[in-house]
């Protein structure tokens, strides 16, 4: 079923999987919302979450079943006739198909990794399918990894997004998925901001306090290097500036020549420069490589150093672990870099595993004491020892007589009339038996 104000791609997991591409370190812009739905979802893919991406002139929303990827765009101002809609919607999916490269056959690169690398079909080819490169603007690219030095996804994500708020206009605010009749959530969107007016000299104080720290003078020298080397200029059509075009065409030169330019400038070291080729300059066999991805060399590809503590990353060494990994994966190893990376990474420890089995539950059934009592789900079976065994089972009793005690007590009506002729030493003994047998039924 294609969710309302949806337009539907065909595409299967194996191709593409958003909860991995968009959390994994390449792009630190999507916002993410989970979805709120009571319908049941037993047998059926339903998306679990919608993505968000403000471009230029719209903002994006993703959505993901099994086999199908769920799109629209929102636009501010009034509402686009249909035919002009259809247009910009048109618009849209060619945008995510060069945004997601999905001219690609990933099912088919996994195949070629697995035939090539035992690592990487023992650990990443079922489990971590659906993970491939995204085609991001080299412009947003370039200053996002000048803001990861010595930080962390979240950290760049959360600085990432302020540098929109603060430089660039909003675009539109609208609800959230998580917004229901009685409570409006909203989120207002910005776009990225372009080279001029990150080259303005206020930048560079306000950056720090935002808390950018010694990446506020990376990222307004390098925008200024880049105005100042190609002009300020009219936007073109797309919107770009005379610097972004530069950065765009970068696509088109050699990879040593396209890492020349970008060591120029200001916080690009050879691995921020490589993780700029790979993710928005088409340079599909650069593997960037940091001390993360050295300890991955080292642990499954035998590559030298030390596994006690960090080990310098000296260009010699870059080099070593780069050819390693690229002879072994071939054409697209920086794909199949990304994938052995996320696979490692601890926010992704738990996925692609089948969920946990549910703890102890309680349900109820009616008894003859009671129109309510309770029936404990049996869990499933562990190897515990016979000690542990008792000790779990005399506390599922003593959970279980306090729940009956209880569920008993709000429907006094089913309980059966004590006689009050009976001696008060008869009656505790009538009580006794009553809820000695409501326990007993749960058992």
């Amino acid at each position: 079923m294609i969710p309302t104000g949806f337009r539907a791609l065909p595409l299967p997991l194996a191709q593409l999987s958003l909860a991995a591409v968009l959390q994994c370190g390449q792009s630190f812009r999507w916002y993410i919302y989970p979805l709120l739905s009571n319908a049941p979802t037993s047998g059926i893919s339903v998306p679990t979450h919608e993505y968000r991406l403000c471009l230029r002139d719209r903002v994006v929303c993703l959505r993901q079943s099994s086999d199908t990827l769920f799109y629209r765009s929102v636009f501010p101002g009034a509402t686009p006739s249909s035919r002009s809609l259809s247009e910009r919607e048109a618009e849209t999916l060619a945008w995510i198909k060069g945004y997601f490269q999905l001219d690609v056959d990933l099912a088919d690169l996994y195949d070629q990794w697995a035939e090539r690398d035992p690592v990487f079909e023992r650990n990443c080819s079922q489990r971590f399918s659906g993970i491939r490169m995204l085609r991001q603007d080299p412009f947003e690219n370039l200053i996002s990894f000048i803001c990861s030095s010595n930080n962390n996804i979240a950290r760049i994500t959360k600085m990432v997004k302020a540098l929109c708020q603060h430089y660039s206009p909003r675009l539109a605010t609208l609800a959230t998925p998580t917004s229901s009749d009685s409570i409006a959530v909203t989120e207002t969107y910005h776009p990225f901001p372009p080279p001029s007016v990150l080259a303005a000299p206020d930048v560079p104080a306000a950056l720090r306090m935002l808390g950018f720290g010694y990446r506020a003078e990376f990222i307004h020298k390098t925008a200024k290097m880049l105005v100042e080397a190609h002009g300020f200029g009219k936007p073109d059509e797309g919107g770009l500036e005379p610097a972004e075009k530069w950065l765009h065409a970068l696509r088109g030169v050699s990879t040593s020549e396209a890492r020349e330019e970008l060591l120029k400038l200001m916080g690009v070291g050879r691995k921020v420069a490589d993780c700029i080729l790979l993710m928005s300059l088409d340079k599909r066999e650069v593997i960037p490589v940091d001390t993360h991805v050295h300890q991955i060399a080292m642990k499954y590809y035998g590559v030298g150093g030390s596994s006690k503590g960090k080990t310098a990353m000296s260009p010699k060494l870059y080099d070593e672990v780069s050819s390693k990994l690229t002879a072994i994966w071939g054409d697209y190893a920086g794909w199949a870099h990304s994938v052995l990376f996320t696979s490692d990474l601890k926010s992704f420890a738990s996925y692609g595993l089948p969920s946990p089995s549910p703890s102890p539950s309680v349900r109820t059934k009616k008894t003859r004491h009671s129109k309510a009592a309770v029936e404990l789900v049996t869990p499933p079976a562990t190897q515990t020892p016979p000690v542990a065994k008792r000790k779990r089972k005399a506390t599922v009793i003593e959970e279980a007589e306090s729940v009956v005690i209880t569920e008993t007590s709000k429907d006094a009506s089913a309980l059966p009339v004590v006689d009050e002729g009976l001696s008060m030493a008869d009656r505790v003994k009538r009580r006794r038996r009553i809820r000695t047998s409501s326990v007993v039924s749960v058992r």
